[in-house]
């Protein structure tokens, strides 16, 4: 069973959402996306300023196996890509919730963020597509 983590919010597609102090957030993609995509070996992450629209690929995740688009869950204006990845982007397969994490965006509206799915709903959907 993949890790859940309850405080966050979560797509269909496979992202996370966590809320931020500051009005932000960060995106990333989940462990059952990590497992399924095996070990990563290149991730492009958005430049600061660029706005996304929900559903608009914003990143790319790219394993031995296959390269695949990282899905904005949410309309906002990136705040920060996460370099760090560039030179190791295996800590989204350690660390998918924490160092792992892709950007951080500006909401266009915060309301967005409640209306993705909770921890218990993303863990039924997980079950239901096994």
């Amino acid at each position: 069973m993949s890790n859940v983590p309850q405080e966050l919010r979560y797509t269909k597609t496979h992202e996370w959402v966590k809320p931020l102090p500051d009005g932000g957030v960060l995106i990333g993609i989940t462990d059952h996306a990590q497992h399924a995509l095996g070990d990563l070996v290149f991730v492009e992450v958005p430049e600061a300023g660029r706005s996304v629209a929900a559903g608009e690929a914003c990143a790319v995740v790219e394993s031995v196996k296959a390269a695949s688009d990282v899905y904005s869950p949410i309309p906002g204006e990136v705040l920060e890509g996460n370099a760090g990845l560039a030179d190791a982007p295996e800590k989204i397969n350690s660390d998918p919730y924490g160092e792992g994490w892709l950007l951080k965006l500006k909401p266009a509206n915060a309301a967005d963020v409640a209306a993705l799915l909770d921890a218990s709903a993303y863990a039924r959907f997980l079950e239901a597509t096994a």
